[in-house]
């Protein structure tokens, strides 16, 4: 989950934005079809990896016991079931249109009212994202309305682990703050229902942080600012009394370790407030940092770093680092926490302290880990670190020794300040790119995400017992493969340090690495496939490479010089001799009947230069293929890509698949991620494609699915959907 560059906006000036309800997402300039599609009721629940993603802030109510919530970079907010012990997903209702929501860059709750509740909605600031928005909610977001902003927020960017960027007036409850990246500082007086800009003294600049947090403190309210270069004179801490006027902080820390507040926590036992510094936003890129505190009522700053960055461990490397999260105890004056970050070489951890910060005691020298119910978080065999990327930590303010923090893959929690375990239960963070269902096996599932490469599945309902596919560990899969014929060879490509495919003989279970590899593989690994009887391995390097074939299961490989460079390689799943790819640049289907020796242009025009698509072949047919085209629709050819025919049912076609076939039927299930009507949705059409039956609903979304579907071949109506972000979602009939 990496952010990408960052964009310039100019300053808002000052417009209003309206409310708006939560609605479907817009029409996308379709007619709609002739005949609108049956609906059909499925239950949706996530088949278990555990976390898998960037808890990016964590925050405990301050008024009601066992009430939290918690937000990630691009897989939506969550709240905390205290009497179930699991996190309660609430943003799965933003569809297809509203993908860029997904992603949360902040999140407030109301002190005074319990059952208020505040997003605010943005992923990207790039120029072809969309705008952000907030949701608030009067019912602990079981039900959200929406206000759409006409600024861009980045919950994926650098800086997505500072904040909090939302907060409520301590004032006030009428009126929200919210700080933005390239537009200054927004207010409502309406709850959240509109939003205007207002004066602040810090001018936005190209880097793209603006404002990193926002933080009560008794009846002030402080905001920090990631624009400064940290030198005297260019303060980067604000604040303000009485919700009009912004000034400077007097006497604030400056330097390259105090460039960039990242986190602010108040004590009102001491009347202190606590900000965690860093010379860059994080989570990446930190070097040096530092924790102070001030004494709010006279204007006193102290320094009270834990550990200064800049030292060598046992090793020799340096002890680079900067500082992340910041929490406070509520009922035990001058106790908290406090987060290093980007620490590799000491690792990072979890000091505490219970004088004020004059003494610390690192909470990683004791820990006991126990990830069990996670096992993927033994990457591959090694021990579970303390952490990364932490920047997001709480501490419950009804229970002192109940601290979480999150890391770039899960949440941990612990109740004794020793033993600690995730505290994930109900979060999927995975973004999804490959699905396989195998026709026999114990699994039903495999998946290939991005982060944490491939999974076998052999139980929904729990996270994989192998954890992560090892041997070797990838960190992003791109490429998984059954052959049709012997479902239990299994082949996987993806980006690691130690080999960049492998194939397994016992349906994904344990893997082998290849023998060897192109030299290609290391920089550019892309999809990869095995024909019908696992004889041919045909391996994608992107646009630049010739892909390459082996027939010795990875031991040698040759260039394939006819096969289109940059396709996805399809296996035809009845005749070992055929395999397919197609080329986008001139929309071209090109076929080999030698198995994979030699490929030659078959049918063209299809959608020439478009980038995405997907090429699938229906499972027990020779030659059966299906080619979805995005907006440009569904197209299928029964020859072998020598023809390809329109699919008139559908206007647009993102992704497909193929499940059992529905009782007394021939031909197997269909499973669409596209639109047959005005919105994009999911789709099971049971005659080949003559109609098709919605399966999701409005309340199950969850941003762009347009990755893979497929069915499972043993259980009918059985659906799985690789989300970006909100993991792998399957659905059944009820």
């Amino acid at each position: 989950m990496h952010a990408s560059s960052l964009s310039r906006r100019s300053v808002l000036a000052g417009t209003a934005v309206a409310a708006a309800a939560v609605s479907l997402p817009l029409a996308q300039g379709r007619a709609q079809a002739a005949a609108t599609p049956a609906k059909s009721r499925y239950r949706w629940r996530n088949a278990v990896q555990g976390g898998t993603g960037f808890i990016t802030g964590v925050l405990f109510h301050p008024s009601v016991k066992g009430l939290a919530y918690l937000r990630t970079d691009i897989g939506g907010a969550y709240r905390w079931d205290d009497r179930r012990d699991r996190w309660i997903p609430l943003t799965d209702h933003l569809g297809w249109d509203d993908w860029n929501l997904l992603g949360v860059e902040a999140m407030a709750v109301d002190p005074a009212h319990p059952d208020r509740v505040y997003l605010a909605l943005g992923t990207y600031a790039q120029s072809w994202a969309g705008n952000g928005a907030v949701l608030r909610s009067e019912d602990r977001g079981a039900t959200w309305q929406r206000t759409d902003l006409t600024v861009k927020l980045g919950a994926n960017e650098d800086g997505r682990g500072c904040g909090e960027r939302l907060l409520v007036d301590p004032r006030d409850s009428d009126t929200l703050w919210l700080g933005t990246r390239h537009d200054g500082l927004l207010r409502s007086t309406d709850r959240g229902a509109s939003w205007q800009a207002v004066s602040f003294p810090a001018t936005p600049s190209a880097t793209g942080q603006g404002i990193t947090l926002l933080v009560a403190a008794g009846r002030s309210v402080y905001a920090g600012w990631g624009d400064s270069d940290g030198t005297t004179g260019k303060p980067n801490l604000y604040r303000t009394s009485d919700g009009a006027t912004w000034e400077a902080v007097p006497g604030q820390p400056s330097g390259a370790a105090a460039r960039v507040p990242v986190r602010a926590a108040y004590d009102r036992h001491t009347r202190e407030l606590y900000v965690t510094y860093a010379n860059a936003p994080g989570p990446n890129g930190q070097s040096d940092g530092s924790v102070h505190k001030l004494r709010v009522s006279g204007g006193k700053w102290g320094e009270v770093t834990p550990v200064k960055p800049g030292g060598t461990t046992a090793d020799g490397s340096a002890d680079s680092f900067g500082y992340g999260g910041v929490a406070v105890d509520a009922r035990r004056p001058g106790t908290l926490v406090v987060s290093t970050n980007n620490r590799w070489a000491d690792i990072d951890t979890v000091f505490r302290s219970t004088d004020g910060g004059r003494t610390w005691t690192s909470l990683k020298d004791r820990a006991v880990f126990d990830v069990s119910e996670t096992p993927y978080l033994n990457w591959g065999g090694d021990k579970p670190k303390f952490g990364w990327w932490i920047q997001a930590l709480a501490l419950d303010p009804y229970d002192s020794r109940h601290v979480v923090y999150g890391t770039g893959a899960t949440l941990y929690g612990t109740r004794d300040l020793e033993h600690w375990a995730p505290q994930i239960r109900g979060v999927e963070e995975a973004s999804i790119r490959q699905l396989i269902s195998p026709p026999t096996g114990a699994a039903h599932l495999l998946s290939g995400a991005g982060d944490i490469g491939v999974m076998y599945h052999e139980r929904l309902t729990a996270s994989p017992s192998r954890g992560m596919a090892s041997n070797p560990v990838f960190g992003t899969a791109t490429g998984l493969s059954l052959a049709a014929a012997k479902p239990s060879y299994v082949v996987r490509a993806g980006w690691g340090d130690h080999g960049n495919g492998a194939w397994s003989n016992d349906g994904g279970k344990t893997w082998t690495p290849f023998e060897a590899q192109p030299d290609v593989a290391k920089s550019a690994p892309g999809p990869i496939a095995t024909n019908a009887d696992g004889s041919v391995l045909l391996w994608s390097f992107g646009t630049a490479n010739p892909g390459h074939r082996s027939a010795d299961n990875g031991a040698t490989w040759s260039e394939v010089a006819s096969f289109p460079k940059g396709a996805t390689p399809v296996a035809d799943p009845v005749d070992p001799a055929r395999c397919y790819a197609f080329d986008t640049t001139t929309g071209t289907l090109f076929a080999s009947t030698d198995s994979g020796r030699t490929f030659t242009a078959r049918a063209t025009g299809l959608n020439s230069g478009d980038s995405e698509f997907q090429l699938v072949a229906a499972p027990g047919r020779s030659g059966d293929l299906w080619l979805s085209l995005k907006w440009n629709g569904l197209y299928r050819s029964t020859d072998g890509g020598a023809t390809f025919t329109k699919v008139a049912s559908c206007w647009a076609s993102y992704t497909l698949g193929f499940g059992k076939a529905a009782e007394g039927a021939s031909y197997p299930a269909l499973y669409l991620v596209g639109s047959t009507e005005t919105i994009t949705a999911v789709y099971r059409s049971d005659d080949e494609a003559k109609t098709w039956t919605r399966i999701n609903d409005d309340r199950h979304q969850w941003g762009w699915i347009g990755a893979a579907v497929t069915g499972d071949p043993r259980v009918y109506g059985r659906v799985y959907i690789a989300t970006n972000g909100r993991g792998v979602q399957y659905g059944e009939p009820v």
